[in-house]
Order: C-alpha cells, then structure tokens, then sequence
C-alpha cells in the first residue's frame, strides 16, 4: 500500500521550521541556520559522496527510497505570491531539480505542468490535502508519497491524519520567531509510535510511525 512520508525534516528547538516571509535571497525565511548542518549530497545514497557513512548520513539518504511523487507547498518551489508573473521561474534548482518524480505543488493559482529531463515534473494544484494525496497517486507507478514542507503543509497533512511516516531533525538551536511545526496539533503525537536518536553532529532524528500504519 502507498505510504505518505516525511524525510529530513528539520525544526529548531523552539519548534518553527521556517521564517515567516521568503525571498529571493531567503528561501527558507530567515531559518537557513535550521540547514547548516544538511548534507544534500547524499540524499540520493550515501554512496554519491566519498566521506565516511555516519548517523546523520545515511538517515538523510532514506529520502528517495521507494518515492513515487512528493507534495510541496507553494512557498518550497519559489518566492512569489499571487498570480504568477511571466518570469520563466522553474524553482529553485535550476534545471536539474533534484526530485526525479512529479511533485505536486499546491498553490491557489494553477497553471500548467513544467517537466525537466531527469524526470521531474511539477504539477500545480489548488486541492485539499486529501485531493491533492488522490492527485500524487494519479501519477506515480505505485510509489510512496513525500511531504516535502514547509511547516504549514505537514501541518495541514498531519492534522488530516494523512501522514504514515514522518523523519523529523531537531537542530539545536533556537530561532525565537518563524512557522511553528505544531501550531494547533495538540497531542498529535498519540497517534504515532517514535524513536529518537541523537548523532554526534548534535541533530537529535524523531522517527514517527502511525499506530497501526501499513
């Protein structure tokens, strides 16, 4: 069966995992310090990169085993707000985006796909949690789906009961202000099983898996 996942997704002590306002020049709203620690070579294997396999490492690398498609916010794949300017923005990655599956944004403002060679393809989609999951499944071969952020819609996704796994990175360090993880998920937590490590990087990795999930 289909698994809704979240992966290496890395929150401050005080619980925000975001800035409030992104830009440009701030795609994470002022919390780029949560990343300072995220080691994006290995997200497709520990093997695409020589350094020793540690902790931190080869949790990272779960993140695209056995994924079909992931759903994003709107605010993950660009800085704009509102009708969409003909500015022939095709997200933050250029022209090798590091998905290689389609991923779902959801916006209020559709507009038409956008494919890349590698196999990433992005879909814009005004849809509730539970129509945008029917969407994603509509267009992979059978692989799980990836919550890929921000805060606000693995929010929205936990709070539907939509969420079967969830790989959560505690940083430790604080950031005072910004999008809270757990804004309105009162005792969320009973409806998971979750075991925690911490690596000597001082990233403490939350493993929650859905009581009862398949």
């Amino acid at each position: 069966m289909t698994r809704v996942r979240v992966h290496n997704f890395n929150i401050s002590l005080d619980g925000y995992g975001a800035g409030e306002t992104i830009t440009l020049d701030a795609p994470i709203g002022g919390a780029e310090r949560l990343f300072a620690r995220f080691d994006g070579r290995v997200i497709h294997g520990v093997d695409a990169v020589d350094d020793p396999i540690t902790l931190d490492r080869a949790l990272t690398s779960i993140w695209g085993q056995g994924i079909g498609a992931e759903i994003m916010g709107r605010g993950k794949f660009g800085p704009q707000t509102g009708d969409w300017a003909d500015d022939d923005w095709r997200g933050w990655w250029g022209d090798a985006p590091p998905f290689r599956t389609p991923v779902v944004v959801l916006t209020h403002h559709p507009r038409d796909p956008i494919s890349f060679g590698n196999g990433t393809s992005f879909h814009f989609l005004d849809a509730t949690p539970e129509d945008a999951l029917a969407y994603a499944r509509g267009l992979t071969d059978g692989g799980d789906i990836r919550i890929g952020g921000g805060p606000s819609t693995v929010r929205q996704f936990l709070a539907a009961g939509l969420i079967d796994f969830m790989h959560l990175v505690t940083v430790p360090i604080t950031l005072g202000t910004g999008v809270s993880m757990w804004e309105g998920l009162t005792d969320v937590q009973e409806g998971f099983s979750i075991e925690s490590v911490t690596s000597a990087s001082g990233l403490t990795h939350h493993l929650w898996n859905r009581t009862g999930a398949d």
